[in-house]
């Protein structure tokens, strides 16, 4: 992702390795390219920690799998418990602004 958007001039594939494609960008780059830093929450992985249950989210997937559902609608099923998972299991920290005197 390039911020902001507007910086990209050119983008292409190419033919790469065997049967691969590769992707060109030409992109506009400024020195004092830099976005304010907001107060944002973080999941403090390191400090996670979880108990281990019956995987019953695990064996949903499954179940649904067998009942004919597509795989776009398993991984969107699986995406949600992974994110829910962080949410719940794994503690969070709030990064604040860093005030720099003048």
């Amino acid at each position: 992702m390039v911020r902001p958007e507007t910086s990209v001039t050119y983008s292409g594939i190419t033919k790469g390795v065997s049967d691969h494609h590769e992707v060109i960008l030409e992109v506009e780059w400024e020195d004092t390219c830099s976005e304010p830093r907001v107060e944002r929450v973080v999941p403090l992985y390191n400090k996670t920690y979880l108990m281990l249950k019956k995987p019953s989210s695990a064996i949903n997937i499954v179940v649904s799998a067998s009942n004919g559902r597509s795989v776009e609608e398993i991984w969107c099923d699986f995406k949600n418990i992974v994110y829910e998972s962080i949410e719940r299991f794994v503690p969070h920290k709030i990064l604040r602004k860093i005030s720099v005197p003048e």
